[in-house]
């Protein structure tokens, strides 16, 4: 190692923590917590400067794309800092990420710091968190990979201008606060015609019959099924052999109704059998690649119900700790030190025979420059067992690990081996002739199966006889000409499916097939979708919002080419072959926002497709027909039903306004069927239910459905000579309904209860009134300001005044949930040696250790939460210092002149 003082900067406090015990004295590490630069919102730039180039994008598009940085208010200190440890060393190490986004960040730093001309300044990079990777890297730095700073440029800027043009859009024609961006539009693309397929899907039934056979004669025999394959000659339609309309594609197929099932059997009952082929073949099964980003992702959904952003947090943070190697990576290759090492844990674990005379050697596509070298796989030149982290990983950190491990492991052991049989049988009786089929798999050798088998996705059509029956199964001895018992024919009747909704692992893998996109932005991507509302979640399935019907169909109907498949991954193309210094990045910019030239619709560029857009229908645009006269309409407040009104004789009341409903946000798309929207139509039809009359008003009280659910309230007679302004008219009760209550049972009695709250139980000693309400947050006392949570719904209507006289006797406790014990408890903190726990608290769930606070972020689970994170997650806390007030003038650093080839981008996540 080199002598002198030395300062390493990595992104976080973890990575920092885990490099400092391998390197001396001499090495100061410090953690830069992700970016320190970007570029800055257009009302945040100088005065001075909102007016000129740079006042609409923070890039001035008419010099060559020129970006404008300024330093993160919040990482103000954090560079302040690390100019004060950099003063006091002799060197500059920039060990980010081998990623172009952290080739970027170590330009970025390097901007901002701006070390002496006298200062060396070394890139040092590494594939993995260990004493030997470190000290490698230390002798073999290189200077900053500029072609890979220039696509995270290129990329950072392309999405600024894709943002800034094409929200603004969004905002005047759908609704204010929706946004568009380059992966995360075509991502909402791909699940809202996923949902358009299952809105127009029609299904179709059809039945099959399954035989049970067995040896002649011997009721000692295995028994085994066959599915029905031909009846007459003819092939049995199976799930695979309709459209998605309901109409048979697969011509000459026969489709079994129930009644044709049931015949059929009688006719063959008691007829015999034949067995009239019989194949056997070699199987052979090779075992999966190591792990990239993407196929990590979606093992993790599979195989630990992980979502992407979580599979991307916990494996962070395994290779921050020096488990396993980097993580955003599309390389299915090991190092060679990696293969030996997989091989000789497999050959000590399960025995030499699982391990193949000659390494495998895997390949995938064309290497991606801003890629690492290596797939995902423990660390160092020796695994770890998960036995022997066990003791150290916790959780999902372990689950993970394990995951990777075996499949590192397995993927350098032998195939799976062993043998199918498959088998007809010909069933011929009352002058009818069916022939069934079964398969059968025995694996001899399980090879890398001992320790590792990837997991599938569901099939769409698991349920088809014709396609599952006897698969992975021993099939009895059988020959030719063999005359088998028909032990018994069963009729079993389907219904098609329609396209399975994605999941985040079937998105991703999806994104990948299609080139969109990078694997380590996948979880960010499919994070935005759902943060943006565009997508929910319905279990593991992603649903998409009706908003997300508008924003797709402005995008295709006037950004067609935005929102193109191909288009997208020849963008991703394109910043590869930046990166690879085979492209300009201002050339590329020029084409994609001015357009190539030719004039020709799908190559005017971004700014010319804006300025030409014309007229657009909102009203259009934010409606989808349902049918029956039923429109869905994307409304200011959300998605309701529409349907002209009409008298008596059923014509349209031209004068008259229409019918609308809410409609649930429960309720997904491909839910809302013409029957779903008469029947929210219908309840909406008068107003609501009519409950009855409120004996102490006279005043009619309704049940309806609202899209926060159902409620009742009371109608107040409108006098038409009252000339009082609406706004200081006064307004109706309004209950929602308690969770045990329906909307179609609710009575006049439950309605009045729900309209009496708050109750009043009574006053204290101090005559301060005490009352039982119901809340945002659920049931609750209140007494002046002193609120106090209650247990169930029904004590609002039940508690006296001495039992909630005997609540507030009990201490004061500081936020709702201050009462509770922690939700959960994280161990200690290795800094301020204090235990970490979670705790509810006013605006959520947060970790603590007693002196920091964090939030918890929208996708973490307490489940999930490990000690690990929860010191991480303080460290970045700490390091960000105290939130102070912007200073009135803002540090910032604009780019070097254009003749410096120098000048790139910072990336924004």
């Amino acid at each position: 190692m080199a002598t002198g003082r030395h300062l390493v900067i990595v992104e976080s406090p973890a990575k920092a923590r885990t490099i400092g015990r391998y390197l001396g004295d001499d090495y100061t590490v410090e953690a830069s917590v992700g970016h320190i630069r970007d570029l800055p919102q257009p009302k945040d730039l100088p005065a001075d400067m909102k007016k000129g180039p740079f006042g609409r994008f923070a890039v001035d598009v008419e010099n060559d794309f020129e970006p404008y940085y300024v330093v993160d208010p919040d990482k103000k200190k954090k560079v302040a800092e690390l100019k004060r440890l950099m003063k006091d060393a002799d060197t500059l190490y920039l060990a980010t990420d081998e990623d172009r986004e952290g080739e970027a960040i170590a330009w970025h730093l390097l901007q901002a710091l701006k070390p002496a001309k006298s200062m060396p300044v070394h890139r040092m990079v590494f594939h993995e968190i260990t004493r030997e990777a470190i000290e490698n890297a230390l002798e073999s730095t290189r200077e900053i990979d500029m072609p890979l700073v220039d696509a995270q440029e290129t990329r950072r800027i392309l999405d600024r201008l894709y943002g800034y043009e094409v929200s603004p859009v969004l905002w005047r024609k759908v609704k204010q606060g929706t946004s568009a961006g380059r992966v995360q539009s075509v991502a909402t693309r791909l699940v809202v015609e996923r949902e358009r397929e299952r809105m127009a899907f029609v299904a179709a039934g059809y039945w099959d019959v399954t035989g049970t056979f067995a040896a002649q004669d011997d009721d000692a025999a295995p028994a085994f099924t066959a599915g029905i394959r031909t009846v007459d000659g003819s092939r049995v339609a199976s799930g695979r052999d309709f459209r998605d309309d309901g109409t048979l594609k697969t011509k000459g197929a026969t489709v079994l109704t129930e009644e044709s099932a049931a015949a059929l059997i009688a006719a063959l009952q008691g007829a015999p059998a034949t067995v009239t082929s019989v194949e056997s073949k070699p199987y052979t099964r090779r075992p999966a690649a190591p792990f990239t980003t993407s196929s990590l992702q979606q093992e993790a959904g599979r195989k630990l119900r992980l979502g992407a952003r979580e599979t991307m947090r916990v494996a962070q943070g395994l290779y921050e700790n020096g488990y396993i190697t980097y993580m955003r990576t599309d390389s299915v290759a090991l190092s060679g030190e990696a293969i030996r090492a997989a091989r000789a844990q497999a050959t000590e674990l399960y025995g030499a025979e699982y391990v193949p005379d000659k390494p495998r050697v895997y390949s995938g596509k064309a290497a991606n420059a801003q890629e690492a070298h290596e797939a995902i796989r423990p660390a160092g030149s020796t695994f770890r067992t998960p036995a022997q982290v066990a003791g150290e990983l916790s959780g999902e950190q372990f689950r993970l690990y394990e995951l990777i491990w075996k499949r590192t492991v397995a993927s350098q052991m032998a195939d799976a081996r062993g043998s199918t049989t498959s088998a007809q049988l010909t069933v011929t009786g009352g002058g009818r002739t069916a022939t069934f089929g079964a398969s059968g798999t025995v694996i001899t050798f399980r090879g890398f199966m001992a320790a590792y088998e990837e997991g599938r996705d569901a099939a769409r059509y698991a349920d088809d006889a014709g396609g599952a029956a006897g698969s992975d199964k021993r099939l009895p001895q059988m020959t030719e000409g063999q005359l088998p018992d028909v032990r018994e024919l069963v009729p079993d009747g389907h219904q098609t499916t329609p396209p399975p909704r994605y999941t985040e692992a079937s998105l991703v893998r999806a994104l990948e097939e299609r080139g969109i996109g990078r694997p380590s932005t996948y979880a960010s991507t499919i994070s935005t979708i759902q943060d943006r509302g565009y997508v929910v979640r319905r279990g593991s399935a992603l649903a998409p919002s009706w908003i997300a019907f508008s924003v797709v169909r402005l995008l295709e109907e006037h950004f067609g080419s935005l929102v193109d498949y191909d288009f997208t991954a020849a963008m991703e193309a394109d910043l590869d072959r930046i990166a690879r210094g085979e492209l300009s990045r201002p050339d590329y910019l020029h084409r994609f926002y001015d357009g190539d030239g030719t004039g020709e619709v799908g190559h005017l560029g971004l700014r010319a497709t804006v300025e030409s857009l014309g007229d657009i229908d909102a009203r259009e645009i934010n409606s989808i027909p349902i049918g029956e006269g039923i429109t869905l309409r994307v409304g200011r407040y959300g998605a309701f039903v529409e349907r002209p009104a009409r008298g008596e004789d059923g014509e349209v009341l031209e004068s008259a306004d229409p019918v609308r409903a809410s409609v649930p946000d429960e309720i997904a798309p491909d839910e809302l069927t013409v029957e779903k929207a008469t029947e929210l139509l219908e309840r909406q039809k008068d107003d609501g239910r009519v409950l009855g009359t409120d004996p102490d008003t006279g005043r009619e009280i309704i049940a309806k459905d609202g899209r926060y659910g159902p409620y009742v309230t009371e109608v107040i007679p409108e006098d038409p000579e009252d000339k009082t302004p609406k706004s200081k008219r006064p307004k109706p009760r309004t209950a929602s309904l308690l969770k045990t209550m329906d909307l179609a049972t609710v009575t006049l009695e439950d309605a009045l209860k729900l309209l009496s709250l708050p109750r009043v139980i009574g006053t204290d000693a101090e005559g301060t009134e005490i009352t039982a309400q119901n809340g945002r947050y659920g049931p609750y006392l209140k007494k002046g300001t002193d609120s106090r949570s209650l247990e169930t719904e029904e004590q609002m209507f039940t508690i006296t005044l001495d039992e909630a006289l005997a609540i507030y006797a009990q201490p004061k406790q500081r936020g709702r949930a201050a009462a509770k014990p922690p939700l959960k408890e994280l161990g200690t903190d290795p800094t301020s040696e204090k235990p970490i726990v979670v705790k509810d608290g006013r605006f959520g769930a947060y970790i603590t250790d007693g002196t920091t606070n964090v939030t918890l972020r929208k996708d973490d689970s307490l489940e999930t939460l490990t000690h690990e994170m929860a010191v991480e997650r303080l460290a970045e806390k700490r390091a960000k210092g105290p939130a102070k007030k912007p200073a009135a003038r803002r540090t910032t650093t604009r780019r070097a002149p254009a003749k410096k080839t120098s000048s790139k981008a910072a990336p924004k996540k």
